[in-house]
């Protein structure tokens, strides 16, 4: 034999003492059974999340295909269903892979409650916000406060002003949503104390409108309701108004205006575009009947603003006059 021979002998050997050895069973009894559920885990979380994403695309491509100006409700709540059980089913997956992992290791379960009971009443005591924030958005789902694209307005614990804008993402953890500035808020679900869904089913525009007291309102009551007519026959509000507006009456007087108020029924989330719209409409209609805004004619003045040396150089010389003018 020659000196290679013997050291591929020796390797083999020692190679196949390893495997009959502890460590060597050990990998192949439980080592390969753990890594492959690790493996099939991690396979599967990713196949849900691609079907999560698959079912968000397809009702996206659903709506942006149809001639609907808004999401459905049932677009809205079905996307929020499918981003929690999508969160849902993996955190399931890895506790059942977890357990898994436990019974192959031989963990003795009744070892365990002792610590478990101090780690869960720490969780309890720590984790409060967690439950309350999952709790919270599984009430918020399922009661179908609002969903995916709605315009909300939502007050937070310890915020003054409600944050507004557009959901971009509800879990049962947290609400993501989109400003008009473009910014991106991520609020837990635990601190919300009030939800205002503003398109929810539908939307009201609402325009107040004010007019000298010298006007005269029948005329003005004639002008507006011919807007109101006329409102479907405007290209931009044909497709957002469900029925024509309605001219309220006087909302309120002041001491040189009366405020008329209109309204009108919109798309969701539609309200705003259909004001801005509704007031160019009046402003031309007023202005075509002769009937001036109450600021009109009304210049403000723009003086100059004296330089405080002077303003006491002033001072100074009228107390030096008095004495004069008394002598």
């Amino acid at each position: 034999m020659t000196t290679n021979t013997v050291l591929a002998l020796s390797m083999g050997d020692s190679w196949r003492g390893f495997w009959s050895g502890d460590i060597g069973v050990w990998i192949l009894d439980r080592g390969v059974r753990i890594a492959l559920l690790l493996i099939g885990g991690i396979l599967a979380a990713r196949f849900i999340n691609w079907a999560a994403v698959r079912i968000v695309r397809r009702l996206d491509a659903e709506y942006e295909g149809s001639d609907q100006l808004v999401r459905s409700e049932s677009t809205k709540h079905r996307q929020a269903v499918a981003s929690v059980i999508s969160w849902v089913s993996v955190a399931l997956l890895f506790v059942i892979v977890l357990v898994e992992i436990t019974d192959i290791l031989a963990v003795p379960i009744g070892s365990l409650v002792a610590p478990a009971a101090v780690l869960g009443a720490a969780l309890g005591f720590g984790a409060q916000r967690l439950v309350q924030d999952l709790l919270s958005g599984f009430f918020i789902i399922t009661e179908k406060q609002y969903g995916f694209g709605d315009l909300v307005a939502l007050t937070v614990t310890g915020v003054a002003a409600p944050a507004e804008g557009t959901v971009e993402d509800v879990t049962l953890r947290v609400t993501k949503l989109r400003s008009s500035e473009g910014e991106m808020m991520t609020i837990p679900n635990g601190q919300i104390v009030k939800s205002v869904n503003l398109s929810k089913d539908w939307a009201r525009a609402v325009i107040d409108i004010p007019v000298p007291t010298s006007a005269d309102l029948n005329e003005v009551n004639d002008l507006l309701h011919e807007v109101a007519e006329n409102a479907y026959e405007d290209k931009w509000l044909r497709d957002l108004l469900l029925d024509a507006p309605q001219l309220m009456g006087v909302e309120s007087i002041e001491l040189d205006t009366v405020n008329l108020r209109m309204v009108a029924r919109t798309l969701p989330g539609k309200q705003f575009e259909v004001g801005r719209r509704l007031r160019v409409l009046v402003i031309r209609a007023l202005r075509r009947g002769g009937i001036s805004s109450p600021g009109d004619g009304h210049n403000p003045m723009v003086a100059a603003i004296p330089h405080p040396a002077a303003v006491a150089g002033g001072a100074a010389e009228e107390t030096q006059a008095a004495p004069e003018q008394k002598q």
